[in-house]
């Protein structure tokens, strides 16, 4: 949409055109049946019509190129490109004429003159063009205002501005879900699925030229978008690369810490940089868009001071017959702790072992395995609960309930793996 101030004479005259792919030429075809009155007059005019595809004439689409009547949609990541001209519709030479062309948006104001400097002269009947690039970064409406400046023959500085404002609006919808997995019961952080889900938001289809994440300095990354099948790499997708209107699409990433980071726990606590994902599409007929997410970021599963996991546990046990279970506890602390482990029955599961004795010490980042035997009194799918450690040099009591479930069944029953 235009928008201008009041009008004045001038010299010279500004036009300015959004320069965009054409589209293919679309008709609305008229048919009948041979039994009606026209018979089959409405369809040999259209296999006379040059803008019909020949052989598939009711078809909405024809061969033919047809250019934009419109400004048409801009989307955000696409590049935005205007033909601007300025012709001397006077019968006098125009001295001294400047061209500048600024995109104004919500937050910041673009050069995007390809010249800074001034044309000496324009003859009558000549013009002045200029072709400018801009790659959409911001959503919103965004105003293009051409401003031209020139000296008449009698020395009169002359000026005047265009304003042309139009909307970017948001080609994909993308969201984001990690998933944190623990292949290594000795580090702190472990690896980090990450699902990107990407929705078509547009009226037209897409096609997904690229889609990967380019992780931070921490992370490796390993893309799980694709499989082999007979000796050869297909997409989980299958051949069809489109993406049509509100379909989506999820991608898989696994990243895993770099060696350097992961041995120092502290640096990868709290809230990471993951990385950003990098998309590339092109819509209609090879028009090119590129979107680059913010950096994405993650909190790290949190074990507070202490982290107590499960290094082997039966699935199945038989009541009231002695089991045993491995723990390891790491401490995620920077300080060095003096632990005593302390075991609580509860109604159904007991402790076997004594209670209260001593672990020593455990420096940050270090570890120990303990063997431990329990019974259960009651049948069916019990909870392991009331392990408690007590650091003594802070007097801190930390509390682990609910760490694993185990079934029980009677011992007349034969389980059979």
């Amino acid at each position: 949409m235009e928008v201008n101030p009041p009008k004045q004479e001038h010299l010279l005259a500004l036009k300015v055109m959004r320069l965009t792919k054409p589209t293919l030429f679309t008709n609305i075809p008229v048919t009948c049946e041979e039994k009606d009155l026209p018979g089959d007059l409405f369809n040999q005019l259209m296999r006379d019509d040059p803008s019909t595809v020949n052989g598939a004439e009711i078809l909405m689409l024809g061969e033919m190129l047809t250019l934009p009547q419109n400004f048409g949609n801009i989307f955000l990541g696409e590049t935005f490109s205007s033909y601007i001209s300025v012709h001397n519709d006077s019968n006098q030479v125009v001295k001294d004429i400047l061209v500048k062309a600024d995109l104004q948006t919500s937050s910041q104001r673009l050069n995007l003159s390809a010249s800074s400097s001034a044309v000496a002269e324009l003859k009558p009947d000549c013009c002045i063009d200029d072709v400018i690039h801009h790659e959409v970064k911001e959503i919103g409406t965004h105003i293009l205002v051409c401003a031209v400046s020139y000296t008449t023959q009698g020395g009169e500085k002359m000026y005047f501005r265009k304003f042309f404002k139009f909307q970017v609006l948001k080609p994909l919808d993308v969201k984001t879900k990690f998933y944190n997995a623990e292949s290594d019961l000795s580090s702190v952080t472990d690896e980090v699925f990450l699902e990107a889900q990407i929705q078509n938001i547009t009226t037209s289809p897409m096609f997904m030229e690229k889609v990967s994440l380019e992780p931070s300095i921490m992370y490796n990354v390993a893309e799980l978008n694709s499989v082999n099948l007979a000796g050869e790499c297909v997409t989980t997708f299958g051949s069809r690369a489109y993406l049509q209107p509100m379909d989506t699409r999820q991608y898989l990433y696994c990243l895993k810490p770099k060696k350097e980071f992961a041995e120092k726990a502290g640096i990868i606590k709290g809230v990471t940089v993951i990385g950003k994902l990098d998309i590339v599409w092109k819509t209609n007929l090879g028009e090119r868009g590129r979107l680059q997410t913010s950096q994405l970021q993650r909190m790290a599963p949190g074990y507070g001071d202490v982290r107590l996991s499960l290094e082997a546990i039966p699935d199945t046990v038989n009541l009231e017959e002695p089991f045993h279970i491995t723990c390891k506890i790491t401490n995620c602390s920077e300080r060095t702790m003096d632990l005593v482990l302390e075991m609580c029955n509860t109604n159904s599961i007991h402790w076997c072992g004594i209670s209260g004795r001593q672990l020593g010490k455990l420096h940050p980042s270090s570890s120990l395995c303990l063997a431990l035997t329990l019974l259960s009194s009651v049948q069916g799918l019990q909870s392991v609960s009331g392990l408690r450690l007590t650091d003594t040099f802070l007097k801190r009591t930390y509390e682990y309930d609910d760490i694993a479930q185990v079934c029980v069944v009677s011992s007349a029953i034969k389980v059979e793996s």
